[in-house]
């Protein structure tokens, strides 16, 4: 397949275009910055369109000839206004000329957040309560897609176009390719660099996630890329859940003598952590992610980094 993909330089976009090429897949990435990764420049199967996600034109120009659109890229702002025009106008204006160009695909990027406050039951069905302006930009782009199920007057006297979404957790990871970049959470980094100075590591007691590796999460886009799925929804999450003090842990281990500590604040959250549910993807796509093996050697890498 020829796919584009927004943001393809970006941490997860890169993971996901090296996946793509992997497969054999033809890549076209459109990025506000095409020499990012200049790894992906020399790719043969890789050609580029230099265009933010407004730049509509260009987008729809460099759409033509594809046959799927794996959106990744974030259109931010500071207000809700700002938000609407940079990220889900520019979502709803990519579904709409992936649909005329005739790509057969589209794979929507949301997020956890997309979801908000935490409650005993986390599932792709849960309803989206978002508590902030990110995850209700999400939201917003989820109920575009999906809602783009038939004729709509002489533009659009009907839509094949298979959509999905995918809602990635906590990613993380070492660069794709030596020149590439990993994610910009930066306490990766601050532990790395307490821990070389002997000064303690500040966390939340009982703080963590269902980390998932990059690799992983691009593993999800190709499955859902290469399936018949249609308006589903799938979390892109480890199965299990680790602990900020575990990392800290790992981080401490790497410097013999180590004069650091760990100092946990409590803020009373429970021991016992509400869990995404992800077994929607190990049933669909027999996919069981277990970070741990990934985090300690990115902890490694971090720390060499500092």
């Amino acid at each position: 397949m020829r796919v584009f993909v927004t943001g393809g330089t970006g941490f997860i976009g890169h993971y996901v275009v090296k996946s793509l090429l992997e497969a054999n897949h033809e890549v076209v990435i459109a990025t506000r910055h095409p020499n990012k990764v200049p790894s992906l420049r020399s790719q043969p199967k890789v050609s580029f369109v230099e265009a933010s996600l407004t730049d509509f034109d260009k987008m729809g120009e460099g759409l033509v000839g594809c046959d799927a659109c794996i959106h990744i890229a974030l259109g931010w702002g500071d207000t809700p206004s700002a938000m609407l025009m940079n990220d889900t106008r520019a979502t709803v204006k990519l579904l709409e000329m992936a649909a005329k160009a005739g790509c057969q695909k589209f794979i929507y990027t949301s997020s956890t957040a997309a979801m908000g406050r935490m409650r005993p039951s986390m599932r792709e069905v849960t309803s989206n309560l978002p508590m902030d302006l990110y995850g209700a930009t999400k939201a917003a782009g989820e109920a575009f897609v999906l809602g783009f199920t038939h004729g709509y007057g002489s533009q659009f006297p009907e839509v094949k176009m298979q959509r999905n979404i995918i809602r990635p957790g906590y990613t993380f990871g070492n660069p794709a390719f030596p020149d590439g970049c990993s994610q910009p959470d930066r306490r990766f980094f601050e532990m790395a660099l307490a821990v070389k100075e002997d000064r303690d590591i500040h966390i939340v007691k009982n703080d963590g996630t269902q980390f998932i590796h990059a690799s992983q999460q691009a593993e999800l886009y190709l499955k859902v890329l290469e399936s018949e799925k249609n308006e589903e929804i799938f979390l892109g999450l480890g199965e299990v859940w680790m602990s900020w003090k575990e990392i800290a842990e790992m981080m401490i281990a790497q410097k013999p003598g180590c004069k650091s500590k760990i100092v946990e604040k409590d803020l009373g959250w429970s021991d016992d952590p509400m869990l995404f549910d992800v077994s929607r993807i190990k049933d669909q796509f027999g996919l069981v992610f277990d970070a741990h093996e990934f985090m300690l050697d990115h902890v490694k890498w971090t720390f060499s980094q500092v």
